[in-house]
């Protein structure tokens, strides 16, 4: 028998196989690293699109969504263990493939995806949005890949607790060593906290509604949901925990703006410093930091509740036009205006009550926004805290002798929380003085509040983003 007639014959091509799902889990991959978006933000028009043009039904809706964010929130992790299976430093590998391996390494590691399934259709993927060459080396990382279970490749990638405890954290729960370090100090105990914490980082977190004082309330939402849509808040009495899966956008009170979504931190928040002791007048509030509008909605209800006026100050004018579109409805006066809270529009002493909500690097929401934990650098401490700074400075010039101000701010990080405070409350010369407010006593039933007076929420204690709150009333 020749040479020739042994060959085997030619395999007709075969054209890969296009999974939707997969595809639009890639495309949000690709916009959070090419473009800085967030996936909160880029993956709902994807979903809605899907739906329209695809068919999505709510598993796929579901599987796409689990794809994107576990991929992200666990990308350290996944890095250290693509790196051990590929024969080149990870930064030369192209950013569209690792996108691919992660997506893979996910399914095999942190689904209940088969494994099979799980690389033949990362390979599939690879396939259509990279081409067949690429393909096979995605075929061939993600079969040694599969060789170990996520714990035994900890056990591999991990340097040992005893050895480098925060950089052991920081693979095994896919944090920044810096962001481990920074959260360690804050919570102050021992391995047991900060284990608890950074899981809780990496769970999905409930979707929450807020019932807005005197245009819904939390019963008429779970009366809506039913028995197996929602659950009360835990803390917050307008608050509603939706089941997984739920719409909150199909709900009519949600659509009609007398209900929000609305982590119930962000709801404790406005609830203290709605509830703080007041002596003298009480008609006049001022969110000084009220985009996108959520607090400021809140707020608007309860101060309408009262008779009081809102003013809702945002920089940025298309954040503005946010706000105005959550309090569109509000019962009570209010007015949202284009304004700097460090270069307030209005007079000083003219707030009987002032919230900032000061920008911040967001490390007590990366349960929401995971891809931010591979963005922020220690650095951005630095260029935040003049700004929280002169955003508190200004807050306590604008409200009365008397009245109070709520400084809050979506980290835990002792730079943008207790320090802030402790600097402005510390200057001297300067024609202001303040005094602290326990706010312990304003968030009722809340356990693990510490050693007061500010408050620091945590998601592994109490459910909610890592909120801070520090109030404070104005003295002279």
């Amino acid at each position: 028998m020749s040479q020739q007639s042994r060959r085997r014959p030619s395999q007709p091509y075969r054209p890969p196989k296009k999974d939707p799902v997969r595809i639009l889990a890639f495309d949000a991959l690709r916009a959070v690293d090419e473009r800085d978006a967030y996936a909160n933000l880029v993956l709902p028009p994807l979903l809605r699109r899907a739906r329209e043009q695809d068919g999505f039904d709510s598993r796929d809706a579901a599987l796409a969504t689990e794809l994107v964010y576990g991929t992200l929130r666990r990308q350290g992790t996944y890095d250290a263990i693509i790196a051990e299976c590929v024969d080149r430093p990870l930064r030369e590998v192209d950013p569209p493939v690792l996108d691919v391996l992660s997506l893979g390494a996910h399914q095999l590691l942190g689904t209940r995806i088969p494994t099979h399934a799980a690389v033949s259709a990362s390979v599939e993927l690879a396939r259509v949005v990279l081409g067949d060459g690429r393909a096979k080396f995605v075929n061939a990382v993600l079969r040694r890949i599969s060789r170990h279970d996520l714990d035994g490749w900890l056990e591999l990638v991990a340097p040992p607790y005893d050895e480098d405890p925060e950089d052991h954290l920081a693979v095994v729960h896919s944090h920044p060593r810096w962001v481990v370090s920074a959260l360690w100090d804050a919570l102050g105990g021992g391995r047991a906290g900060i284990e608890d914490l950074l899981a809780a980082d990496n769970e999905r977190p409930e979707v929450t509604l807020v019932a807005r004082p005197g245009r819904s309330t939390a019963g008429e939402l779970l009366s809506l949901l039913g028995e197996d849509g929602g659950l009360p808040g835990r803390w917050s009495p307008y608050a509603v925990r939706l089941a997984e899966g739920g719409e909150p956008g199909a709900l009519g009170p949600v659509r009609e703006g007398r209900a929000g979504v609305q982590d119930e931190g962000s709801q404790l928040v406005a609830l203290a410093l709605a509830g703080a002791p007041l002596d003298g007048p009480d008609e006049s509030w001022l969110d000084g930091c009220a985009g996108p509008g959520g607090k400021a909605a809140l707020l608007g209800a309860l101060a309408a509740e009262r008779g009081a006026a809102l003013v809702a100050a945002e920089k940025q004018p298309h954040r503005a036009r946010l706000v105005e579109r959550a309090l569109a409805g509000n019962p009570g006066p209010y007015q949202v205006v284009t304004a700097d809270g460090t270069r307030p529009a209005w007079r000083p002493g003219a707030f009987d009550r002032v919230l900032v909500d000061v920008p911040c690097t967001g490390l007590g929401a990366l349960r929401r926004r995971p891809e931010a934990r591979w963005r922020r650098r220690p650095e951005d401490l630095d260029g935040f805290a003049p700004l929280q700074r002169a955003l508190l400075r200004e807050a306590l010039q604008s409200v009365r002798v008397g009245g109070v101000v709520g400084y809050a701010t979506c980290s835990p990080h002792p730079a943008e929380t207790r320090a802030v405070v402790d600097d402005v409350l510390g200057e001297q010369g300067g024609p202001i003085r303040a005094e602290w407010i326990d706010a312990r006593p304003l968030m009722p039933g809340v356990p693990a509040l510490g050693d007061g007076p500010d408050v620091q929420l945590w998601p592994h204690l109490h459910g909610t983003d890592a909120m801070y709150l520090a109030l404070l009333r104005r003295t002279a």
